[in-house]
């Protein structure tokens, strides 16, 4: 119901810094908890950080600092700064949107295609 189209992944030094993009378009109610997951080769796909419409953030801890998660509700778009990256940040990133959640169960969900994002050494 949902499409989201992201950007801003690629190929960074490590401490440098991007920024990536989802554009979600489709109906807005299944919009209102969007977020980025992120998964590793051999790793579990794991929530980075989520927006709720209102502003509502959390995130994982391992990018707390680091990362900031943020949305323009009037673009439908969802953004991810990157900052101070990392080798162990290497990973396909993944957009999400859902209408909502009951407890960690999205409804509604959408995901991106995902956005490679490498960090050298």
């Amino acid at each position: 119901q949902v499409r989201l189209v992201e950007s801003g992944g690629g190929l960074v030094q490590a401490g440098g810094s991007l920024r990536l993009s989802c554009v979600a378009s489709g109906s807005i109610i299944s919009t209102k908890l969007m977020g980025w997951y992120r998964q590793a080769p051999g790793n579990q796909r794991e929530l980075v950080a989520s927006i709720t419409r209102s502003g509502m953030i959390s995130y994982v801890e391992r990018v707390k600092g680091r990362f900031t998660i943020s949305r323009d509700n009037a673009k439908n778009t969802v953004y991810l700064q990157m900052n101070s990256l990392k080798p162990e940040d290497t990973a396909v990133y993944y957009c999400k949107a859902g209408a909502g959640s009951y407890g960690s169960d999205w409804l509604s969900a959408s995901w991106g295609q995902g956005t490679q994002v490498t960090v050298s050494s």
